[in-house]
């Protein structure tokens, strides 16, 4: 896993990069997030290949454990991916709704994630 921070400004995103799974349980995004918070970052940009399928499969309450603990260390998510393959009513409207908030964030392409990250004013 790589780290690099992307800042605009006072905003500082912190985007994670592997060819691996980074995230497969609960410890595995409390470690991404705490990584990102020692490289100065309360904004975490992740790409879906990254994510264990499980966090997708809402039965599972994966997502739900993760993003509990993200929102309460106020750290805020961006998952970059092509989410049309998903064909669960409940996955798309979790997504439809995390959209419509600041915390959690599901787009497209890494640039439309960053700029609505930079666009968060930070929880700090």
């Amino acid at each position: 896993m790589e780290i690099t921070v992307n800042q605009r400004d006072d905003s500082k995103v912190a985007v994670i990069t592997s060819d691996q799974l980074v995230i497969s349980n609960i410890n595995d995004a409390l470690d991404v997030m705490m990584n990102a918070k020692y490289q100065g970052c309360d904004k975490i940009l992740l790409r879906k290949e990254n994510i264990t399928e499980d966090f997708f499969e809402l039965k599972t309450k994966l997502a739900g454990e993760i993003l509990q603990k993200y929102t309460n260390y106020r750290a805020r998510l961006a998952i970059v991916g092509d989410f049309s393959g998903y064909t669960s009513k409940s996955l798309n409207d979790f997504i439809y709704e995390c959209n419509q908030g600041d915390k959690v964030l599901f787009k497209k392409t890494e640039a439309e994630a960053l700029d609505e990250l930079h666009r968060i004013p930070s929880a700090w």
